[in-house]
């Protein structure tokens, strides 16, 4: 369960939230793929199935899934756009590959395609699709994907993957291998800051446009607010990616309940 975005839904007024429900699982479905193949070409595979499933469900054909058949209630409902269920099948492609992205351009690229994606579903189920709302779900989206990257880099590490990018790590004295052996350094303390200031100016991009944000578009951007507070944590951690304290999911509903209250993300 992805205990935040569970929270920020409860924001959701009722009658939208089973979709949005929806969407988040289909989110981990895909998300997951990598952790339960063994070999690449498994998880291509298992991909190319949920392609196929989702265009059954687009055209109204019945799926024995009970997330197929939740998102193709929510297309018939909310006309989902197609594009970004295709571009975040497309980028989930980068998990099969050995390899951590190239530069920062490819992780940033990978954050957008992915939770940048489905925050920008998120709005849709939400009835909102004007241009500013959608630039920022895609900045918020983005920075919510980069900070969850550096919170299960020791995840990742122990799986014998890094999605910290080669030539960052390059840039400070680091090898993939650094990651992977799962210590804490100076260099990689480094790296991670310069991830996290790049989530940082994502959540910056958002809160430029929230002003002219509808007030129905906020519960679908509360995960500002809580990668905002994972980044302080990691901060205060001294950029630290294996404590594990500042990475813990915790709820905050308090928290995301006084953004609402302000109108702010």
């Amino acid at each position: 369960m992805d205990r935040d975005r569970f929270v920020t839904t409860l924001f959701a007024p009722a009658e939208r939230r089973e979709a949005l429900f929806g969407l988040h699982a289909f989110n981990i479905e895909v998300a997951q793929i990598r952790e339960l193949v063994r070999e690449p070409l498994l998880g291509r595979i298992r991909l190319q199935w949920w392609r196929d499933a989702l265009e059954e469900a687009r055209a109204g054909r019945v799926v024995a899934h009970p997330v197929v058949q939740a998102l193709g209630a929510a297309f018939t409902r909310f006309s989902l756009s197609r594009q970004p269920f295709d571009r975040l099948l497309e980028v989930r492609e980068r998990d099969m590959e050995a390899e951590p992205p190239e530069d920062l351009a490819a992780l940033e690229a990978y954050a957008e395609g992915t939770a940048g994606a489905v925050t920008i579903l998120g709005l849709e189920i939400l009835g909102v699709r004007d241009p500013e709302a959608l630039a920022a779900a895609r900045s918020v989206g983005t920075a919510w994907a980069l900070t969850g990257l550096l919170r299960a880099v020791p995840f990742h590490a122990a799986a014998g993957r890094s999605y910290l990018p080669g030539t960052l790590l390059a840039d400070h004295g680091l090898a993939v291998e650094d990651v992977l052996a799962g210590r804490p350094s100076a260099g990689l303390a480094a790296a991670a800051r310069v991830v996290a200031g790049l989530a940082r100016d994502h959540l910056k991009a958002a809160r430029r446009r929230q002003r002219q944000l509808a007030r129905a578009a906020l519960p679908g951007l509360l995960t500002a607010p809580l990668a905002e507070a994972y980044l302080r944590g990691l901060a205060k951690s001294g950029f630290n990616l294996f404590d594990r304290t500042w990475s813990t999911p915790r709820p905050r509903p308090l928290h995301l309940g006084w953004s609402m209250l302000r109108g702010r993300i």
